[in-house]
């Protein structure tokens, strides 16, 4: 799920996208810059660019059909209207930040200093956008951020400023604690499917790629 940023849509639950993206560090680039590559610019890029691209787009599309995602989104709906799926989707990603000895083998800190250091090394292959994003990512440690509730607001309340309607943002954080254990139990139930599906995704893709 995507926001409105300079002046194109880009999406911001990198925390989520950074982590599925296995080991391969061509995939982590691509599912970082997939907001930003369109249409046949594509085919500027490696096969493990490709994937990250196409693993990022088929994360989206699975979170916003699964009916856990829905329920979230509907709780959200009567005070964040559109905005709600945004909304939802860093969420989770607080969730996975708060949860991280769950599910991630390293420690927080050192799996977000380990994505920031593959994207400083490959900057020149970024896309223009993406360019513009990483600096204000790692200064502010966005990955590591979204664990605390007071970091989260600074990011809703840039992202309310940044949008040309009143998207009330603002005020996710407050929604967020009124609702914490609802948002929790949803990201919990969904979480190991998204895993699932994208360990399902990239053998597709591992498979396509060996010819078998």
């Amino acid at each position: 799920m995507t926001i409105f940023a300079e002046k194109g849509a880009y999406n911001l639950n990198f925390l989520a996208h950074a982590f599925l993206s296995g080991p391969d560090h061509q995939v982590l680039i691509g599912n970082f810059v997939a907001d930003s590559i369109k249409g046949k610019m594509i085919e500027r890029y490696n096969d493990g660019v490709k994937k990250g691209v196409i693993l990022h787009r088929a994360i989206d599309a699975y979170t916003d059909q699964h009916e856990v995602v829905k329920n979230s989104v509907a709780r959200l709906q009567p005070a964040f209207r559109r905005f709600s799926p945004v909304i939802a989707d860093i969420y989770y990603d607080h969730f996975l930040a708060v949860h991280w000895k769950d599910y991630g083998s390293t420690e927080l800190s050192e799996f977000s200093a380990k994505v920031y250091k593959i994207l400083i090394r490959n900057f020149s292959k970024l896309p223009p956008r993406s360019k513009r994003i990483l600096p204000w990512m790692i200064a502010q440690n966005w990955l590591t951020g979204y664990a605390n509730l007071h970091d989260l607001q600074r990011v809703f309340k840039g992202m309310s400023h940044r949008t040309s309607f009143d998207s009330g943002m603002e005020n996710a954080v407050d929604f967020l604690r009124k609702n914490y254990q609802d948002f929790e139990d949803d990201f919990k139930l969904f979480f190991p499917d998204l895993m699932s599906k994208s360990d399902e995704v990239l053998k597709g893709l591992d498979a396509g790629s060996s010819g078998e």
